[in-house]
């Protein structure tokens, strides 16, 4: 069968950013808009696993996750046709942030703390780096600590206060952009 050649800005999109910006459901929308596939990247380790991230984090930690996690981006890099939503410290990892800003282009996704604390919370017990006394204070720790990282991103949008159709119409703006000063 011969190969359809669908015009897009690009064949493997990224999308990183704190938890509760939004990376999933865009990210779905995205890959709709961009005729992509779409792969979460927690839901890609909890099918792998059969276990829930909560519980990875319950029972084998943090660290053993971000194991996975980085496993799981040196394989999903070699795929094309594809939008890839990270976990909110995906990025931070050194090897995978460089090897995913070299395939494709990275879209760093922001929102305010009051925001991702509204929305993270919204299904208690699914963020286990929110199970602290304070957690709007953790959100704007954590996110001041990760922010330098987010920015190494090619693409930044906001999604404070807006609907998920026009921040994936943004994105596709600004991809088409990107490759068309990469000459693409």
């Amino acid at each position: 069968m011969a190969r359809l050649e669908v015009p897009r800005p690009a064949t493997f999109v990224t999308l990183t950013g704190f938890m509760g910006v939004g990376k999933s459901r865009i990210g779905r929308e995205l890959a709709r808009a961009l005729m992509l596939h779409f792969i979460d990247l927690d839901r890609y380790i909890e099918r792998r696993t059969g276990i829930s991230i909560p519980d990875i984090f319950r029972h084998l930690g943090e660290e053993a996750f971000r194991r996975m996690e980085k496993e799981a981006v040196r394989e999903l890099v070699g795929k094309d046709y594809l939008v890839l939503s990270l976990g909110g410290g995906t990025f931070m990892d050194p090897e995978s942030q460089k090897a995913l800003l070299g395939r494709g282009p990275v879209v760093a996704l922001w929102a305010s703390p009051e925001t991702i604390l509204e929305r993270a919370t919204r299904k208690p017990g699914e963020r286990p780096l929110l199970q602290v006394e304070n957690p709007l204070e953790r959100i704007r720790t954590l996110l001041e600590a990760r922010a330098p990282v987010y920015r190494k991103a090619h693409i930044h949008v906001s999604t404070d206060g807006r609907r998920v159709e026009e921040v994936v119409e943004e994105i596709v703006e600004k991809l088409w952009r990107h490759a068309e000063a990469r000459g693409a």
